[in-house]
């Protein structure tokens, strides 16, 4: 047990294990931690993380922390993502009291090596070898926070995401739980598949809508199905956590605004609050009629 800024650490390894996986066709990612500074009182660790995936020039690593950086000028379309990820984990990493570094060769993978400065809680000592480190206690559920979410998701749920890690992991998660699941891979089909279902007097019950997708963004989905007069609840679903960002996911017509990655804990029950009820016949209504509820929306 060492004592650290834990959400701090969790973002900058959530980000580098991300792209890690993001960038890796084949072969493996590994993390891994190790002791240096063997023969100081203070001792540091190291958190490699190290992919087999499609590497990088020297060029592009003197420049990945720059921010808005994209090591190829179509990463971002092919890849997702914004430029401001490791830049800001690198932040983390120095306010942290350490530091980021980079290895990497073209074609043959990438390892980050985040190193910090620890203390050692009380009543701890740093093993000298990996085989005396004992097992940390299994975390407990707080009273206001529980770890297990038992309610099953009654309903028929849109899923807009293009990746293919994500689509099967929240895809795995909400059919566990009990909800009938379609997968939209891009923005225009997402619409396509809302209006068709609702047409068809069979809206889907929520959308869940990445905002970064090709051929056709959440945002523009959303604006586009809202102006079609689409009024069933779209929750946002996205990595951008900065200042702002769910202010702009709710001004394109969102309802809703979670990030990823998901914690099932918290993501079920929100998804769960914007689920039709029987209770509510203005969604009944649109259910079994609705080209005259679109057309009222329109007069509106």
């Amino acid at each position: 047990s060492v004592i650290t800024d834990p959400g701090r650490l969790r973002q900058i390894l959530i980000n580098l294990v991300g792209n890690a996986v993001k960038f890796t066709h084949c072969g493996e990612v590994r993390v891994i931690v190790r002791r240096i500074d063997q023969d100081t009182a203070a001792p540091s660790l190291a958190f490699q993380v190290v992919d087999t995936g499609i590497g990088m020039t020297a060029d592009q690593v003197e420049k990945l922390f720059q921010p808005f950086y994209q090591a190829d000028a179509s990463a971002s379309r092919k890849f997702g993502g914004t430029g401001l990820g490791l830049p800001i984990a690198k932040r983390l990493a120095e306010l942290l009291g350490g530091d980021i570094d980079v290895v990497s060769e073209p074609g043959q993978g990438t390892t980050f090596t985040v190193s910090l400065p620890v203390v050692l809680a009380p009543g701890t000592a740093m093993a000298d070898r990996p085989e005396e480190a004992g097992t940390a206690p299994a975390a407990t559920c707080s009273s206001n926070q529980p770890c297990q979410w038992n309610d099953p998701l009654n309903g028929r749920i849109l899923l807009a995401e293009d990746g293919p890690d994500n689509q099967r992991l929240i895809a795995f998660v909400l059919t566990k739980a009990g909800a009938e699941v379609t997968l939209a891979e891009n923005g225009r089909i997402a619409l396509d598949q809302a209006l068709d279902a609702q047409t068809r007097g069979e809206p889907f019950d929520v959308i869940l809508m990445d905002m970064q997708m090709p051929v056709m963004d959440g945002y523009e989905a959303t604006r586009r199905l809202r102006a079609a007069g689409y009024t069933l609840p779209i929750i946002a679903l996205t990595a951008h956590a900065m200042a702002g960002d769910r202010q702009k996911c709710l001004d394109a017509g969102c309802d809703g605004y979670l990030t990823k990655p998901i914690d099932r804990a918290t993501f079920l029950p929100a998804v769960a609050g914007h689920l039709q009820q029987p209770s509510q016949p203005n969604r009944r209504s649109q259910r079994r009629e609705p080209a005259a509820q679109s057309a009222c929306n329109q007069a509106s």
